[in-house]
């Protein structure tokens, strides 16, 4: 799981962002009670004993670093938003100079609007953690077996194309950081 991380993180830091939000929501699921994680998680992921080792010492990293941040009921690690917070800032920079991005966005608009009229007070504080929490939300619907109404289904297409863009931006950037 650690290595999935880390190559998600190299590779497409949406898809990063929203597995991390999986692994805090597991270790919520089991309490943070790290002998269950070694028994019922990491002993059944198919790696070497040393990689099982890792694995086991990434998630008491993270379990530790989720309660020092007073993340029990929950909330995200403060290392994951400041990503969301860097995206949500090349959001923006795109939006202004970058014809393609605009167009990709101009397409999610209306599915922005809609989920920001019905989220009301509650609205993240950004448009790219609505982008965000909506294809996560889209991820525990299937995985709990429940039916995903059509304009989320519409709308998570849409954002992930937004997320996308964003990634390949972001990757850019980050190996050649003069052209931010």
């Amino acid at each position: 799981m650690k290595a999935v991380a880390e190559k998600k993180r190299r590779q497409n830091i949406a898809e990063y962002i929203i597995y991390m939000y999986q692994m805090e929501d597991l270790l919520r699921a089991y309490q943070f009670n790290m002998e269950d994680i070694s028994k019922y998680v990491v002993s059944h992921y198919p790696v070497s004993t040393q990689e099982k080792e890792e694995t086991f010492s990434w998630f008491r990293n993270l379990a530790e670093a989720m309660l020092a941040e007073k993340l029990e009921k929950g909330g995200h690690l403060k290392e994951t938003q400041c990503l969301v917070e860097n995206l949500a800032k090349l959001h923006w920079e795109l939006l202004k100079k970058d014809k393609t991005y605009f167009e990709i966005y101009r397409q999610a608009k209306p599915h922005l609007i809609h989920l920001m009229a019905e989220a009301k007070d509650d609205f993240p504080s950004n448009e790219v953690q609505l982008f965000l929490n909506t294809v996560y939300g889209r991820l525990l619907a299937r995985l709990r077996g429940r039916d995903i109404p059509q304009d989320i289904l519409e709308a998570t297409e849409a954002f992930g194309n937004v997320l996308s863009y964003l990634n390949w931006a972001f990757l850019s950037a980050t190996e050649n950081p003069e052209n931010t």
